[in-house]
């Protein structure tokens, strides 16, 4: 059987794919190869993938309900990772129609494919955002996520939700993974360590929102894509029993994790580690904060923890370096 990765020539689509078909894996991958960022990023990652004969393409948007329904035919897939969406804080507000189209149109087509075609589990994509205003920190799973505040974030709260009225009503396993920043080679260019690195490299000024007084939980792609594939195994069961006062328990095969670094860093420091690692200063340009976007995030990961032992391994100065290194080479710099 195969698993299913949706969002294959996405940058956590590539690295979870690369290592799922190094364990001996078969991998079905879905992408449209949207030109939301560099479509050459995209297309170079596949021609990694592409080196497998294990590994199978389809070149599909997750809006295609029909199309959806044809690769879960054809895939004999029995698990699902959705990493597909329309990803970004601050182009949710310049394009909101791309949001519903692919992260709730899209998300549903999953959802009724999981339904039809007796899926064992679905791994899928959420995100930090959806803590919005939240101030308590460390942000927990436990925590109200109902005042998001950019309608990328409301997207991601909605497909938790649909997760769980499918689990509850179709007993699909699920697991929902809000992602902390994750970061590392062959990443989105739209990321701010991206565009930080171009920029210092090139001696243009980089902008820094908030006036540098930003914390996030950097999170490095190798410790993501090692905490998903310990979970494959593990789908999550019903419980046996309902606790009518407490929203936490649900007869529903379903379970939301956070998935960060535990260690927040500022922004300035953050900065400084891109600098050293290049080996010249930024030009900085501070700014108010932009609408939408967060503050503070960090992740409580103890659910993740005592689940599977999930414990990030890679500090912020090593990751920067291999994402630095990584950037020289692609670019010829």
């Amino acid at each position: 059987m195969s698993i299913l990765v949706t969002g294959a020539a996405g940058f956590i689509g590539l690295h979870l794919s690369d290592l799922l078909l190094r364990n001996g894996c078969k991998v079905v991958g879905i992408d449209n190869i949207n030109d939301y960022y560099d479509v050459r990023l995209k297309k170079d990652r596949l021609k990694i993938l592409r080196d497998y004969n294990t590994f199978t393409f389809y070149k599909a948007s997750l809006e295609d309900g029909e199309k959806i329904n044809q690769i879960f035919n054809e895939g004999k897939i029995k698990t699902v990772i959705n990493l597909a969406a329309q990803a970004g804080v601050r182009y949710s507000l310049q394009n909101p129609r791309a949001y519903i189209e692919s992260n709730i149109v899209g998300f549903l087509n999953i959802l009724e494919a999981c339904r039809h075609h007796s899926i064992k589990h679905l791994i899928y994509a959420s995100s930090s955002s959806v803590y919005g205003g939240n101030i308590k920190i460390p942000f927990s799973t436990e925590d109200n996520v109902d005042h998001p505040i950019s309608l990328y974030a409301a997207t991601k709260k909605s497909n938790e939700l649909m997760a769980h009225t499918y689990s509850h009503l179709y007993g699909i396993p699920s697991t929902g993974l809000r992602f902390f920043t994750v970061y590392g080679p062959w990443g989105r260019p739209d990321m701010a360590y991206f565009s930080f690195t171009k920029n210092i490299i090139e001696g243009k000024p980089i902008k820094v929102f908030n006036y540098g007084r930003v914390k996030r939980d950097f999170t490095y792609i190798d410790d993501i894509v090692e905490g998903i594939i310990q979970l494959i195994p593990k789908p999550p069961q019903a419980d046996d029993e309902w606790n009518g006062h407490d929203t936490s328990t649900s007869f529903a095969p379903y379970k939301i994790y956070n998935i960060g670094n535990n260690h927040p860093v500022q922004l300035e420091y953050f900065i400084e580690t891109i600098e050293n690692e290049i080996g010249k200063k930024a030009i900085k340009e501070y700014l108010p904060i932009q609408a939408g976007d967060m503050i503070n995030t960090y992740a409580d990961i103890d659910d993740l923890n005592r689940d599977i032992g999930f414990k990030p391994k890679t500090s912020i100065e090593t990751g920067i370096r291999k994402f630095v290194e990584w950037y020289r080479a692609y670019y010829h710099i």
